[in-house]
């Protein structure tokens, strides 16, 4: 996987960069790319989380605080439950609730015991309470018509649908109730609790409390989101408790809170995009809002924005300025490497590099120095050698002229043995005179199949002559293939081999079968007797030879030299694996000899 992955990314960067880019900018521009991308990565990723981190704190506060605030809210809220219950078990306003006419006494009583508590709890507009008759008991609110009944008003019938469950119902909008504070309606939040009977289950009246909005707006004002973020109350309808003159508006849809106990979100309000934070109190169903511009952490976020731009400024600033020098030491002794390397091309060989560094260019100049060493030592071995050849081409030719003579001699023999009647004397002279005639062949390394058949027919003829009964014989070549070519002299001395060390010691006659077929792309000849054969042993050294073949000395002829010789020319000629020689062989059975080589493509 790690090889695929590099592959990939080399393929990456020769795509990137043009094939013919000098290696000084390559290197520029590998190092730019190791500097500065990094650093530009690592920039914006440190911005991405900072922003997150900021946004994630920011959320985590304001959340907080507003819990503070509604801690605080229904702590002021509470103490008005517990006022509302404090009321509904006092006798007197038992005794005012029950009675159809209490008298004056027991009314004075009940408000007695009422005013203290605006006394000990100031934020308390003031208390009302009303019995089912629509008569009430009041120190600080009374009825704006008396001809109204309370029992009517929308306050009461929240009460009693609430059947003695205490509950805040906001701002007392149009009610037939004020106080003698003259408190405005945005001013008081009102709250209501029925009194109900524990044994008919029966309304015996209504608790009704103001409480003053001061507080509230005390509470949320002591808050401070930021700089500019401010904080607003709604009710569970939507309805504003407190909201702030400065956020411009006094309402927002309920539909934005999505009916969540708690959450964010950003919408945009007369052309400002707002942040919205919210937490519901579940005991007063009252939802507290912190607002602030989304653009409330920009200074501190452009400040870190600013640290890190200046710290991808200096890193990059520094890797250009090391990927250059960089580049420069790399490719300054290359380029000087190079001068010497054109100089060694046009003829100078005598050019030396010189440098004392130990890094790679140094080694690289030393290895370069010693190249040329023995670039001039083999040319001069090969001026010698050309020498030699020539010497020995004339010789060559020299010595050819001899067999040429004895060809010649040969056919005279040939032509007086037949005047004479001497048939056998004819058979073999004639036979020996092919034999060296293919065997020369004109000087050519390569001859056809067929003419290497015939030169080992007349080689098989002569031995015929000498051996007579004791050996028989027999060639198979396929017509197919006898036009193809071989190299010559390859048949021979492997047929010699099994006559001298299998037939010749085996008892009575033997036979040699010699055959040419052809495989795939392949040639394949076979030399078969059914001669004494070899042991393991004996078998185990010829192939041990035949796997070395150059190794085989001259003097050990007669005992594998043939075969080492014919291995040796077939891999120097053709070199591919599948070629050469193999041999099978089987004590008291006989031997098997197989040449294979390839057939040239322009005759295949």
């Amino acid at each position: 996987m790690q090889s695929v992955n590099m592959k990939d990314r080399h393929s990456f960067f020769r795509r990137l960069l043009p094939r013919n880019l000098p290696i000084r900018y390559k290197l520029l521009v590998h190092f730019l790319l190791i500097t500065i991308l990094p650093s530009l990565i690592l920039g914006l990723l440190t911005d991405f989380v900072v922003n997150r981190i900021i946004e994630k704190q920011m959320n985590e506060n304001t959340l907080q605080l507003i819990s503070k605030v509604n801690r605080s809210l229904e702590f002021y809220v509470g103490n008005v439950q517990n006022t509302t219950y404090l009321i509904s078990y006092n006798p007197e306003i038992r005794a005012f609730l029950y009675r159809d006419k209490p008298d004056r006494a027991t009314r004075e009583e009940a408000l007695e015991f009422m005013r203290g508590f605006p006394t000990l709890q100031t934020e308390i507009a003031g208390i009302m309470v009303v019995n089912a008759r629509g008569d009430y008991l009041s120190n600080d609110m009374y009825s704006r018509s008396a001809s109204k009944d309370l029992t009517l008003e929308t306050w009461y019938q929240e009460a009693v649908a609430g059947k003695g469950i205490f509950k805040v119902i906001g701002h007392p909008y149009g009610r037939n109730v004020t106080t003698h504070a003259n408190y405005k309606d945005t001013e008081v939040v009102s709250a209501v609790r029925a009194i109900v009977d524990p044994d008919t289950q029966k309304v015996m009246g209504v608790v009704l409390i103001d409480l003053k909005l001061r507080v509230i707006v005390e509470t949320a004002q002591d808050v401070r989101l930021g700089k500019t973020g401010l904080l607003m109350v709604i009710d569970e309808k939507g309805e504003p408790i407190y909201v702030p003159k400065q956020l411009g508006f006094q309402k927002i849809p309920l539909m934005w809170l999505k009916g969540q106990p708690s959450g964010q979100f950003v919408e945009t309000i007369n052309d400002r995009k707002l942040q919205f934070i919210f937490r519901k109190s579940s005991f007063t169903n009252w939802s507290t809002i912190g607002v602030f511009s989304t653009e409330e952490a920009a200074p501190e976020v452009r400040q870190i924005r600013l640290y890190v731009g200046t710290f991808v400024f200096v890193v990059c600033l520094l890797g250009i300025t090391a990927s250059f020098a960089l580049s420069h030491g790399i490719s300054r002794p290359i380029h000087r490497l190079m001068a010497f390397m054109h100089r060694a091309e046009s003829g100078d060989l005598k050019t030396r590099y010189w440098g004392d560094t130990m890094d790679e260019v140094g080694m690289l100049g030393r290895s370069y120095n010693s190249m040329l060493t023995k670039i001039g030592d083999l040319l001069q071995l090969t001026e010698k050698q050309e020498r030699q050849k020539r010497e020995a081409e004339l010789r060559i030719l020299q010595a050819q002229i001899k067999p040429h003579f004895l060809y010649n001699t040969l056919n005279t023999i040939d032509w007086m043995a037949r005047k004479q009647g001497a048939t056998d004397v004819s058979e073999m002279v004639s036979a020996l005179s092919k034999l060296y005639r293919i065997g020369l062949s004109k000087g050519n390394e390569f001859i056809p199949l067929a003419e290497e058949f015939d030169h080992v027919r007349s080689y098989l003829q002569i031995q015929k002559l000498r051996y007579r009964d004791k050996l028989k014989y027999s060639l198979d070549l396929d017509p197919d293939i006898a036009h193809l070519s071989s190299l010559k002299v390859i048949l021979q001395p492997i047929v010699e081999n099994a006559i001298y060390h299998g037939i010749k010691e085996r008892r009575g006659p033997g036979t040699i079968t010699v055959r040419g077929i052809r495989r795939d792309l392949m040639i394949e000849l076979s030399v078969t007797d059914d001669g004494v054969g070899m042991d393991e042993r004996t078998l185990a050294l010829m192939r041990e030879k035949l796997n070395h073949p150059m190794q085989a000395p001259v003097e050990t002829a007669g005992s594998g030299y043939g075969l080492s010789n014919v291995q040796a020319r077939l891999k120097l000629t053709y070199g591919t694996p599948a070629c050469g020689i193999s041999i099978d062989s089987e004590p008291g059975v006989g031997t098997t000899v197989t040449l294979m080589f390839p057939i040239h493509e322009e005759e295949g």
